[in-house]
């Protein structure tokens, strides 16, 4: 992964965003690493869900009519209906 210092990017500011279009660049301070700069595509691609995954919700944030709905099936479903 490419590095720049915080200290040189007025500088190199035309560099940076040429590097970060390809691939993440770290911006270090002290030398070590402590901002990354990306390309929004990159970032839309770290932050989308993957394809099918799943989302786990508080049953407590149900609408009523909804869980009313839930509750009916799964007694129906031990029920064996």
């Amino acid at each position: 992964m490419k590095q720049f210092a915080a200290g040189d990017l007025t500088r190199n500011t035309g560099d940076l965003f040429e590097a970060a279009a390809v691939a993440p660049v770290a911006i270090t301070k002290h030398r070590k690493p402590r901002f990354i700069v990306m390309s929004m595509e990159q970032y839309a691609n770290l932050t989308r869900p993957p394809a099918g995954s799943q989302m786990a919700l508080d049953v407590g944030d149900m609408p009523e009519d909804i869980g009313a709905l839930c509750d009916e099936g799964i007694a129906d479903y031990l029920n064996g209906r």
